[in-house]
């Protein structure tokens, strides 16, 4: 869940995500301008959480899908493990500028019009942004993707799609309720953006290969002895 919540938290920092989220927060919520935003920002962040709901429903059903599809090929389970760790290595390498592929850096956007229609447009803006707005949450979605079917865990597949999602949504909330600051901050950090995607892209490579070494159990292990007591007894 730790790392599930990282990937949602990387991909919002991409260079992808991180520099258009004023644009998605002013396009859900139909508000231009800071000062706007900042007297209306209990409005702001109805849209802004609307939107991160159709995201996740897109997620949890890609997840949900994604592990009936594990649950299909159970019987080949250990090939399955194989193939994804090896594919979430290649997603890796993309990441950090080793790989150039043109299917990766392909975008995929849907044109909603000039603005969603209320509540429900916000809903529906989510949707279209989770179904594949831009190659730098592709593979780390994927790649999350790829281990629920590798573990043909419904209820696994359900939770880490949504911490993911969590880790996403959380800072687009945060720059929804006080957009003067976040901006102040996106300058700042600007400059460490490009390094955002080469830390995934390596977290990536290692996942992948504990994966293709079906090493990935012991690491579990390792993560869940360091989980405090009180919160294992409820996960």
């Amino acid at each position: 869940m730790a790392v599930a919540f990282l990937a949602g938290l990387l991909s919002f920092l991409s260079p992808c995500v991180l520099p258009v989220v004023p644009s998605y927060l002013s396009y859900v919520t139909g508000i231009s301008g800071v000062a706007e935003m900042q007297r209306r920002r209990h409005l702001a962040l109805l849209h802004a959480a609307l939107f991160v709901l159709g995201f996740t429903l897109i997620f949890v059903a890609l997840g949900a899908t994604a592990t009936a599809l594990g649950r299909l090929l159970n019987a080949y389970q250990h090939w399955l493990e194989r193939a994804g760790g090896l594919l979430i290595v290649v997603f890796g390498l993309y990441c950090v500028g080793a790989l150039r592929i043109g299917l990766l850096s392909r975008e995929v956007r849907y044109d909603l019009g000039a603005r969603p229609l209320g509540y429900l447009g916000s809903v529906i803006a989510g949707m279209a942004f989770g179904a594949g707005w831009t190659p730098c949450i592709g593979p780390i979605l994927g790649s999350i993707l790829l281990y629920t079917s590798s573990r043909a865990d419904f209820g696994q597949g359900i939770v880490l799609l949504l911490t993911y999602s969590a880790g996403l949504a959380i800072p687009f909330l945060l720059a929804a309720w006080a957009l003067e600051w976040f901006l102040g901050w996106m300058q700042r950090f600007r400059k460490y953006v490009g390094w955002v995607e080469r830390v995934a892209g390596v977290l990536l490579i290692a996942f992948g290969l504990l994966l293709l070494m079906g090493q990935f159990t012991v690491f579990s292990g390792w993560l869940q002895g360091l989980t405090p007591e009180f919160l294992r007894d409820k996960l």
